[in-house]
């Protein structure tokens, strides 16, 4: 079936759809998604038989089901559904990519821009070729500001979601040390992600450019149309931080900008989503009532006191940039005594030893502080370094569990896979709350 034709039925199911035969939508669609280890094509029956209008596969079965719509690739159906979808919107799409602080910043967006528009934007962090296509069928047809996170681990991936997304707006946060198992080094990644511009570029969109930062600024030199904005130089929308630890104060041209996010990284995701609102017009008392009211949660920089304990909760991912900017961060912050847990990065290849020594070399370097290491990673680069380093969270919580942490600050940063946040478990005390 062709994708337009394919299209009004999919209306007519009010958009609703699934890719998971435990999850139907009543009258939706399911998509038979295949995976290294699932094949959503075996699930079809089971899914109409749960109330599914139609299935999409790419495995006919032999009973002839009409509604049972085959395709050459679902993956790939759904991913030219969600591009025809996109194409009945003559709204703002704005993609943000980047290393680091993508999710953040997306979520202060949505609250900004939301001040003014019905604003529709990516769930957690649904940023790959399954999950971008997914946000944008969900997109609702009134909606009039769509923002789209956009991620990657591999070459290609960029330059094929924007083919999906199409979008005429574009944000890069940063370019740092992601997924150097796949793309071997910073220059790797620089490429990778300059399909954001280069795609803008020859669809004569406009990027949102860090004018602090030259690697965006070299990056962004072709293009023509560009919005700037930086915190210690001149540029489009500017600022300045009165205070970043442990949560934010800074002067922008909307004005005073408080925020409960910690961190000089984080004043430059505040900054970027004031930047883009104010160039959306949104007013400026409702930027700064939007970014005082947010809330990072999720294990995303977030400030958590537990009696007289503090606690940065960091721990939703971690690559040697992130974890960098994190620690320079968590050094100002003024306490006599630091504990500072971190957890391997992961996804690093064959630089991954090296760029874990670095790290530990950063953290010792950090006054009146402790450190844990957590991962057989930072246990190979601490080697023959005096201080505790654990297999796994468990072991630490154990090692926790027998001192004391009243009156000291508390830094748990870690890769996704290692759940450092499991940590907070040992470190709250009775008759405190976190």
């Amino acid at each position: 079936m062709h994708v337009a034709d394919f299209y009004s039925l999919f209306l007519s199911c009010g958009q609703a759809f699934s890719t998971d035969s435990r999850r139907i939508l009543r009258g939706g669609v399911f998509f038979a998604l295949k995976g290294a280890n699932f094949n959503g094509n075996e699930f079809a029956q089971a899914a109409l038989r749960s109330g599914a209008a139609f299935a999409v596969v790419d495995e006919v079965p032999a009973n002839g089901d009409e509604r049972i719509i085959a395709v050459h690739n679902v993956l790939e159906f759904m991913q030219e559904l969600a591009t025809h979808h996109r194409k009945q919107f003559d709204i703002p799409i704005l993609a943000v990519g980047g290393s680091n602080g993508k999710t953040t910043t997306k979520e202060l967006l949505r609250v900004t821009l939301s001040v003014k528009f019905k604003v529709h934007a990516t769930e957690g962090n649904f940023n790959n070729l399954i999950g971008v296509p997914i946000t944008l069928l969900q997109m609702p047809v009134d909606t009039e500001f769509a923002v789209i996170e956009i991620g990657t681990n591999q070459f290609g991936e960029i330059e094929k979601l924007c083919s999906i997304l199409q979008p005429n707006y574009g944000l890069i946060t940063n370019i740092g040390k992601e997924h150097l198992e796949g793309f071997g080094d910073i220059e790797g990644v620089t490429r990778e992600e300059s399909s954001l511009y280069l795609h803008l570029l020859e669809h004569g969109g406009l990027a949102f450019v860090n004018a602090d930062d030259p690697i965006l600024q070299n990056m962004a030199r072709r293009l023509p149309r560009t919005y700037s904005y930086a915190l210690s130089h001149s540029a489009d929308y500017s600022g300045s931080v009165r205070r970043a630890v442990p949560e934010i104060e800074m002067s922008t041209i909307s004005g005073v900008i408080r925020s409960p996010l910690t961190g000089i990284y984080n004043a430059q995701n505040i900054l970027a989503s004031a930047a883009i609102a104010h160039y959306f017009d949104v007013p400026g008392e409702g930027i700064l009532e939007a970014i005082e009211g947010y809330r990072g949660g999720q294990n995303r920089s977030e400030y958590i006191r537990s009696g007289e304990i503090g606690i940065l909760l960091d721990a939703y991912n971690a690559n040697p940039s992130s974890v960098e900017v994190t620690l320079r961060s968590f050094s100002e912050f003024p306490a006599e005594k630091k504990l500072i847990l971190l957890g391997d990065m992961l996804e690093l290849g064959n630089s991954a030893i090296q760029e874990h020594a670095h790290i530990v070399d950063l953290a010792q370097s950090i006054p009146n502080s402790e450190l844990c290491l957590v991962g057989p990673l930072f246990r190979e680069a601490a080697r023959g370094r005096d201080f505790p380093t654990f297999e796994d969270v468990a072991e630490l919580n154990l090692y926790l569990r027998t001192r004391s942490w009243t009156g000291y600050e508390i830094l748990i940063k870690g890769s996704r896979g290692i759940r450092m946040e499991r940590a907070l478990e040992a470190i709250q005390r009775e008759g405190t709350e976190l």
